[in-house]
């Protein structure tokens, strides 16, 4: 199993708590952090501070091809290459109606063809050709990168089947989010069939992970913050429901309100689709996943007064993904 991790840019945190992380990341031993994009940082920005400051390769995404173009997507990833020396690597997804139609006011109809555009236009441009893409939706035509081509590995975000297709097609990574194995296997299988289909051969498989050892309440209440909003969102209520929650994901769709909801949240729905606990029963959730198909985590570290950064929990997770469930330490590299 490989690992990396992800800024969680927690909303109830300091935002410069994110340098925090990407620093004990690089001090723990993983070799990519993910750089997402939400409320806070630009991503970009963001990633040319932490490249700057340590050795760590870096991805950014999923980047919203709605609200972010093929030139300005490849343009930032040049930009941070050309400025840390990093290895940088860009990942693409559709977002939500609230980033996409309520923060950005931009349109996520054919949210599945502008993936798809997107990835054929983002291609061309990190690998240093001209864009030809004239799509329905998305496109770039005769640019042409200035800066040197950062030829990053291209991550498509997927959890529909529209989006599987997509990953089959153009990926060289895929990444799920927030799932519990059994979810992760399902679309692991369905990738498959998606490569079977476009006659590719599948790519890796990367799942973002909440993970906290033994979490302070602190730590699992912002957790429990973080999982309310997939309770009731298609295919998400399906997996808490597949996973014992049914209760729960019928009260979600009452539309309580939050505090009531977030009130109800068990720290077992928590558990289901992260990396919670202790050390050992966090291996066996790992081995849990590696089971399931997925080639790398990367890690989401809950963040705390008692855990600032997660750093406590990056450190104790990496050596957890090298004890097998019997116990024996595993000799495969991380790298």
């Amino acid at each position: 199993m490989r690992l990396s991790v992800s800024l969680g840019l927690w909303q109830d945190r300091p935002p410069e708590e994110a340098l925090e992380t990407a620093r004990a990341a690089d001090a723990a031993g993983y070799p990519e952090l993910w750089i997402g994009e939400m409320a806070t940082w630009d991503a970009f920005a963001l990633g040319t501070a932490i490249g700057s400051a340590t050795s760590l390769a870096l991805t950014f995404g999923p980047l919203a091809v709605t609200v972010r173009d093929p030139a300005t997507i490849a343009m930032g990833v040049a930009s941070v290459a050309a400025l840390t020396g990093r290895e940088t690597g860009v990942a693409l997804g559709t977002s939500s109606d609230v980033v996409v139609r309520g923060w950005h006011g931009r349109s996520r109809d054919r949210a599945a063809t502008a993936l798809e555009e997107s990835a054929v236009a983002v291609r061309q441009l990190i690998g240093g050709a001209k864009s030809t893409v004239d799509g329905s939706v998305v496109g770039s035509q005769g640019y042409r990168l200035r800066l040197p081509a950062p030829k990053s590995p291209l991550t498509i975000a997927a959890f529909g089947p529209r989006a599987l297709d997509v990953a089959a097609r153009h990926a060289d990574r895929m990444v799920i989010n927030l799932v519990s194995p059994a979810a992760a296997a399902s679309l692991v299988q369905g990738l498959h069939e998606a490569c079977e289909r476009a006659g590719t051969t599948p790519p890796p498989v990367a799942a973002w992970v909440v993970g906290a050892v033994d979490p302070s309440e602190a730590a699992i209440e912002q957790l429990r913050r973080g999982v309310v909003g997939y309770l009731a969102a298609p295919g998400y209520a399906d997996m808490f429901r597949a996973e014992g929650f049914g209760d729960l994901v019928d009260f979600a769709r009452t539309r309580p309100h939050p505090r009531e909801l977030l009130a109800a949240v068990p720290v077992a729905a928590i558990a289901a689709v992260g990396l919670l606990g202790s050390r050992d029963v966090i291996a066996r959730k790992i081995a849990d996943f590696a089971a399931a198909g997925v080639d790398e985590l990367a890690i989401v570290p809950a963040a705390s007064d008692d855990d600032p950064g997660g750093a406590r929990t990056l450190a104790e997770i990496f050596p957890a993904a090298r004890v097998d469930p019997a116990g024996r330490r595993s000799t495969r590299s991380h790298d």
